[in-house]
């Protein structure tokens, strides 16, 4: 009796779903499982290690020291610059070239006091300097190094490596 309902078209095709049906939740269950166990538990072997070998996140912020990080500042710099004969409006878009994250935080900590020194400076300059790439590059080095003194002053340590022109517009 079981070999006839094997052998009819009808018994077969029923079979042959039901196993499909029952092969694919299978791979679907395992597959999950496997993505469950991958999102939830593989970030404790590098949290596991860490804990082990002994470091602090203190002694990751030194090691991590030497790499670059960008601050933008909030909004760009506009202002008029006078000359011999005519006053110009210049926009300038300026990034802060720090090192190390400690060095990043305390920058945004201060941008209120590195945007005052950047008016100051930038509102000293000359509209007949500002038209050449090396005026440019002394109101660069100006406010790089007037920023600096300033976070030295506040910080103990000038935090800012390069003050950076990402945007120079000048009409």
């Amino acid at each position: 009796m079981a070999e006839q309902e094997l052998n009819t078209p009808d018994g077969g095709k029923k079979k042959s779903k039901l196993m499909l049906i029952i092969i694919i939740a299978v791979v679907v269950l395992a597959g999950g499982g496997a993505g469950a166990y991958f999102f939830l538990f593989a970030g404790d072997d590098a949290a596991t290690a860490t804990e082990q070998s002994g470091t602090s996140s203190e002694t990751e912020l030194v090691s991590d020291s030497g790499k670059a990080l960008y601050v933008s500042m909030p909004r760009p710099f506009q202002f008029n610059a006078p000359g011999v004969t005519r006053e110009r409006l210049v926009q300038i878009e300026v990034q802060l070239m720090v090192r190390g994250p400690v060095n990043e935080e305390r920058a945004k900590r201060h941008i209120p006091m590195i945007e005052g020194t950047l008016v100051r400076v930038f509102s000293a300059s000359n509209a007949d300097d500002l038209v050449t790439e090396v005026g440019k590059a002394d109101l660069r080095s100006r406010a790089t190094s007037q920023v600096r003194q300033v976070m030295n002053d506040l910080e103990d340590n000038p935090v800012i490596e390069e003050v950076l022109f990402t945007g120079f517009v000048m009409q």
